[in-house]
């Protein structure tokens, strides 16, 4: 049997619970999933859970909740012990530092809401619809340093 690559996987929202379980099904190997951290909702202020946490708890799969991946030298060590062949991206949240961009052998992918580089950063949907747009898009990508940014 072919083996799938070693995959970390960083999003938050339920936009990027698909790219998750396409990625699963598709049998990579997802070592870990990063999102942001739980954070009170609604009006009883209950703490919850992310969308793709929820799905990575579902799959047992081991769950990193950095506040900022900047700089958190014990996220970024439990990374470079994970030693991914891919990162894939998908709604994350946070700005991604060099060091963890350039630490996989394949890089870091992402996939965005629109089609870049209109829209760029958080709410590219609702954007495009208060915008009035006619069509929108995904966009996936090989990431840089930039904001939505790379080839």
């Amino acid at each position: 049997m072919e083996v799938g690559m070693r995959v970390v996987f960083m999003g938050t929202p339920d936009f990027a619970v698909a790219t998750l379980e396409d990625i699963i099904n598709a049998g990579h190997i997802v070592e870990a999933v990063v999102t942001q951290p739980d954070k009170p909702k609604g009006r009883g202020g209950a703490v919850a859970m992310s969308p793709v946490k929820e799905t990575a708890l579902e799959h047992g799969i081991e769950v990193l909740q950095p506040v900022k991946v900047k700089n958190d030298n014990e996220f970024y060590e439990r990374m470079k012990q994970i030693d991914p062949d891919v990162i894939v991206v998908v709604a994350f949240g946070q700005l991604l530092p060099a060091s963890i961009i350039n630490m996989p052998r394949y890089g870091c992918i992402n996939v965005h809401a629109s089609l870049l580089p209109k829209y760029r950063g958080a709410s590219p949907i609702q954007w495009a619809v208060i915008d009035g747009c006619e069509y929108s898009g995904v966009t996936t990508m090989k990431m840089d340093e930039g904001l939505d940014t790379g080839a």
